[in-house]
């Protein structure tokens, strides 16, 4: 038994920020039907690369869900899709605030037929304010939350954190308020709206930026791998590439200085000698470190910081993190099967419990994969579907594919 069984999903999100949300649903139990226009599906259907037609960048937070194919611009098709709400407990959506409205889906319109209904939407900039019916992706939200100005080298040009932060906070904010929401309504019975947009799920996770900002007015600026309160804390060069070393408080700093770069002078180096006096010397202390570190190599530092207990770590690329021994063996990396894709690997849910089931619940769906079967949940006789299919209403992409065993 998984904690959401029995949760019905309504997914009418796309890219990522939602699909991410809903993916992580799906994998604690939920029911997540991934409601998709017929003749494109979910936008990120088209990114690069594909194996055999099929996107594999989809497949990542798409996981684990059905795919019911709509059109909802048709009366049919919206007609269909009002019947699959009488039966779901959640409908969640990213599109641009207005949109829901022009085709009669929106939380007022749904909340007629399901007063219990749950709803969340999913914004560049949110339902209200200035900025309302501006569209927004990650970047846009990565350069209006200060993002690309605290990113990157000083001096340098905006930079962009390497992932795209801002959807991943706005899926991780939408999941825990859906949950919070859910646990009212299972005691009252009450529906709820939620209101999600990317630039304020990042700006909630400017905690210290934050605090040194309304405590003494300061900026956030780029500062490469450095922390802006402690050092050192920052990746430094080694003789084959950077080594990570977070020796950010007194005793870390007296075992670094003394057990792992003999430097035990540096103790009583006025420079040195105290956290504010290594921060106003941060480039000083930047030339000194790497004068030792680029004379040996990165797994050289990485056992003498491990014998030293000081945090440290190599700066690896993503291939190598993704094969890393230890990443293989916390079984980050999972294998299954896709239907079309065929033999896929993927990340696996983070998450170690003891006791509670949060797994892969299969691969992504096909465009449509499952539009006959939730139909057919719905209440729609097979006369009704085929008529739905034949008129662009309802759509499968591989109806050929359904009833093989291999699927």
């Amino acid at each position: 038994m998984k904690p959401l069984d029995g949760f019905r999903v309504l997914d009418l999100t796309r890219f990522l920020s939602g699909p991410y949300c809903t993916m992580v649903l799906a994998e604690l139990g939920a029911d997540v039907i991934k409601v998709e226009p017929p003749s494109t599906g979910d936008d990120s259907r088209r990114l690069a690369p594909k194996v055999n037609g099929e996107s594999y960048p989809f497949a990542m937070p798409n996981r684990s869900k059905r795919s019911v194919a709509l059109n909802l611009k048709d009366d049919a098709g919206l007609d269909a899709f009002l019947r699959m709400v009488d039966q779901a407990d959640l409908v969640i959506e990213n599109f641009r605030p207005g949109v829901v409205d022009r085709l009669g889906i929106s939380y007022e319109d749904l909340r007629k037929r399901r007063p219990d209904l749950l709803y969340c939407s999913i914004s560049g900039f949110g339902q209200s304010g200035p900025y309302r019916d501006r569209p927004g992706f990650d970047i846009m939200a990565q350069g209006a939350g200060g993002f690309l100005r605290m990113t990157g080298h000083p001096d340098g040009r905006p930079a962009k954190i390497g992932i795209a932060i801002n959807d991943i906070a706005a899926g991780a904010t939408a999941l825990y308020s859906i949950l919070a929401a859910e646990m009212v309504r299972r005691t009252t019975g009450r529906g709820e709206y939620i209101d999600v947009s990317l630039l304020e799920a990042g700006l909630a996770w400017t905690v210290w930026e934050s605090g040194a900002y309304f405590g003494s007015g300061e900026i956030p600026a780029a500062t490469g791998t450095r922390h802006r309160r402690s050092t050192p804390y920052q990746a430094y060069a080694t003789s084959d590439g950077f080594v990570t070393i977070g020796a950010n408080n007194d005793r870390l700093w007296t075992r670094l200085v003394r057990d792992v770069l003999d430097r035990p002078e540096w103790l009583d180096d006025e420079r040195f000698h105290s956290l504010p006096a290594r921060m106003e010397h941060i480039d000083e202390l930047q030339e000194e470190i790497e004068a030792l570190t680029t004379t040996r190599t990165t797994a050289e530092w990485i056992e003498a910081l491990d014998k030293g207990g000081i945090p440290g770590g190599p700066v690896l690329t993503y291939d190598q993190a993704l094969s890393d021994p230890h990443v293989q063996a916390r079984g980050m990396v999972a294998e299954l099967d896709h239907p079309i894709i065929g033999p896929m690997r993927t990340i696996a849910p983070p998450t170690k419990f003891r006791n509670l089931d949060f797994s892969i619940g299969g691969p992504a769906p096909w465009l449509g994969q499952h539009t006959r079967t939730v139909l057919a949940e719905a209440g729609f006789t097979a006369e009704e579907i085929d008529s739905l299919c034949a008129s662009g209403a309802a759509h499968d992409e591989h109806p050929d594919l359904q009833g093989d065993p291999n699927v």
